[in-house]
């Protein structure tokens, strides 16, 4: 969002509620958030009632951005500020409320992050690549430590980089994730690490590089995947470690500012749209 089209939204809590309802209902179509009907019916107490199943709502039930009760106005500041990967302290200071009340908002702006990360068949030419994160143990590096969270990149080129937990990093796990994610006949490439041989019995074209020697042989690297480690790893690094709990939603945070980093302006609607989605039901 551009600067004086923000300052034009925060001037007042009306105009805030305005440009997130303007957002949540498409040419103002309300529906039902139970049944998805649109036989609603205004109430004179601002909420609706479906003529179909009778529920009766609100603006933002059901979404992420009415999971938290603060005045829209310090959402959209929020928002911008998380943007600007601003940490939560500092937006608390900045926008005069509690920290625990700003770090439960930009828990659900991760949330809600992960919520719209829609996985797709990726294909081309594709880079495989596994990083650990976390815990620290002196005399070990790289797949000896134990205590490190194992994590595999997918990064498709000339596209998007998309990220995923690993229970650990043996052939059948990394093997499993990528038949599920990259699409048969693509090219794929990674290093010399044994847990991929079985790439070429899987209907790939795999090539590998060999990182003892080179880090690339001409096409032949994953210099991509390499860029979004060193790109993650150096925001993380600005929250002084993360718990477990949370790491998922904060990895999913660094997938999507990679992907959406050639695009500042959108950045910021592409947040506020995300709250506006449904919270699953678990």
């Amino acid at each position: 969002m551009k600067v004086d089209h923000l300052e034009y939204v925060v001037r007042s809590e009306n105009r805030a509620r305005l440009f997130f309802r303007k957002k949540r209902w498409r040419n103002y179509r309300v529906f039902c958030t139970a049944c998805h009907s649109y036989k609603v019916s205004r109430m004179p107490d601002h909420r609706y009632r479906c003529g179909r199943c009778k529920y009766r709502f609100q603006d933002f039930t059901g979404c992420f951005l009415g999971k938290l009760q603060i005045p829209f106005r310090s959402w959209i500041w929020i928002i911008k500020l998380f943007e600007l990967e601003v940490s939560a302290n500092r937006i608390a200071q900045q926008i005069e409320l509690s920290y625990p009340t700003v770090l439960k908002a930009v828990n659900l702006i991760r949330m809600s992050i992960v919520t719209a990360s829609k996985p797709r068949w990726l294909t081309g030419e594709v880079e495989l690549d596994e990083s650990y994160f976390g815990g620290h143990q002196k005399g070990h590096r790289g797949r000896s430590v134990g205590n490190k969270i194992p994590v595999m990149g997918i990064l498709e080129r000339n596209g998007q980089v998309h990220v995923h937990l690993l229970k650990d990093v043996t052939a059948e796990s990394l093997l499993s994730l990528t038949v599920k994610t990259v699409r048969r006949g693509s090219i794929v490439y990674t290093d010399k690490y044994q847990g991929y041989d079985a790439l070429m019995f899987c209907g790939y074209t795999h090539l590998r590089v060999d990182h003892g020697k080179r880090f690339a042989q001409g096409q032949v690297y994953i210099n991509g995947l390499e860029g979004f480690w060193s790109y993650a790893k150096e925001r993380l690094a600005k929250f002084h470690g993360v718990s477990r709990e949370h790491f998922p939603l904060y990895l999913k945070e660094m997938e999507f500012r990679y992907n959406h980093r050639d695009d500042p302006q959108g950045l910021f609607i592409r947040l506020a749209q995300n709250l506006l989605n449904s919270v699953p039901k678990l």
